[in-house]
């Protein structure tokens, strides 16, 4: 016997995206960025009901111990996780820091979670930054085919202070996702 297909959802969304979930850390300190981009299918149309999750270590590659949660952030300075959901035109937005490398071999990145429909599983993937020394001899990068790296790198978006990052579900220029 066959079974039918089922689209995967509906989703009971109730708290997971929260009114801070974007500030990682507060616009106004002198050393926040901003990173923000769209989540797009196949066809490069966006997705206005996908949820964003990063995680970062601070602008000196450590990693913030957890020390109890909160959902209102402006008095954090830094809290290195994010969440995010898309607006109606597929897009969403993170203030943040940008990160140091973890370690003496890896460029700076930013980890991504993508949750959207259509998916069984949540997608994940790395924000580099574009003109970072460290790219060209980043373990993970070294391993993705070049013709695909670009797709893991944030692009100048008006400003220093500003990035693009486009994540592409499927099709042409898809996002190179990782396993884990």
């Amino acid at each position: 016997m066959i079974s039918p297909s089922q689209t995967v959802g509906p989703f009971f969304g109730y708290a997971l995206p929260y009114g801070d979930g974007p500030y990682i850390t507060p616009e106004w300190r002198p050393d926040a960025i901003m990173l923000r981009g769209s989540v797009l299918d196949g066809a490069g149309q966006p997705l206005p009901d996908a949820l964003v999750e990063v995680w970062q270590p601070d602008g000196g590659g450590a990693v913030q111990q957890r020390r109890g949660g909160a959902l209102r952030r402006a008095a954090a300075p830094f809290s290195g996780f994010g969440r995010c959901p898309t607006d109606k035109a597929g897009g969403y937005f993170f203030s943040l820091v940008k990160p140091g490398p973890l370690n003496d071999d890896s460029a700076p990145y930013i980890s991504m979670m993508v949750l959207a429909r259509g998916l069984l599983k949540p997608v994940f993937t790395r924000v580099y930054f574009p003109g970072e020394p460290r790219n060209a001899t980043d373990p993970l990068l070294a391993q993705i085919d070049p013709a695909r790296r670009d797709t893991l790198i944030a692009e100048p978006d008006g400003d220093e202070r500003t990035y693009r990052f486009d994540v592409r579900l499927q099709g042409d220029g898809e996002t190179v996702f990782l396993a884990f």
